[in-house]
């Protein structure tokens, strides 16, 4: 087994992974968007259900769709709640604003449980820094039920930022199941262990609430299509 530093090779290597040198990593052994016939995505490659639904149900006044590619400090989180209070500053109550904050590419781990975290090494994987320690987070998703004094911005003071408490102000957040399905596959090949396996563990830790879509680019598409303003956060 390699040291779990070494992942950290890998995570540059997406995009290629996902045309020519994807072959390399083994994703195209398990399933993928590019093998799929015709137009037709796997049924491995998103959760049950339409998953169209949820941008059908968008009835907001305000709708805005948060582009998170990459870790960006506290910048993912802290900008959809700013869309909130200020809209609420300028006469839109929360409830009738639409939010969704796409998790894709090297921002993925963020959709994921402390245990996958401590376990794979996330934080040096992706380059995901912790806010409060300002070191890779190894041991935990420092936007999970994180304490309110993790977070503040000068001149505003303490701000509910948390995956959990963004969802608790309805935001919706989606993870892309194309990264996942890469990543999971390379550290695999790094560990020495089964593709399929990896995956199904990060799977079974993905946080309450997450919703799983075929790509991140595939929902970003979908929202801006029902009316959701693209404002890039990663």
């Amino acid at each position: 087994m390699k040291p779990k530093n070494s992942l950290t090779s890998d995570r540059r290597g997406f995009l290629g992974a996902l045309a020519a040198g994807a072959a390399t990593l083994g994703f195209l052994g398990i399933t993928s968007p590019l093998k799929a016939a015709g137009n037709k995505i796997s049924e491995k490659l998103h959760s049950p259900g339409d998953p169209d639904q949820i941008f059908k149900n968008l009835k907001g006044k305000n709708r805005a769709v948060f582009d998170v590619p990459q870790p960006h400090g506290i910048f993912p989180f802290a900008w959809p709640r700013v869309f909130l209070m200020t809209n609420i500053a300028t006469g839109t109550p929360e409830k009738e604003n639409d939010v969704i904050v796409i998790l894709r590419h090297d921002a993925i781990p963020y959709a994921f449980e402390d245990k996958l975290w401590a376990k794979y090494n996330f934080g040096e994987v992706f380059k995901a820094e912790d806010p409060v320690k300002k070191l890779p987070a190894s041991t935990r998703n420092p936007f999970w039920q994180a304490k309110k004094s993790d977070f503040s911005v000068p001149g505003i003071g303490e701000i509910s930022i948390a995956i959990n408490e963004l969802q608790e102000s309805g935001v919706i957040f989606m993870v892309c199941d194309a990264a996942i399905t890469v990543y999971s596959a390379a550290v695999a090949q790094r560990m020495g262990t089964d593709a399929a396996a990896v995956k199904q563990d990060w799977l079974s830790g993905l946080l309450p609430g997450i919703h799983r879509v075929p790509s991140g680019i595939w929902a970003l598409s979908r929202a801006q299509k029902h009316g959701c303003a693209y404002i890039f956060a990663g």
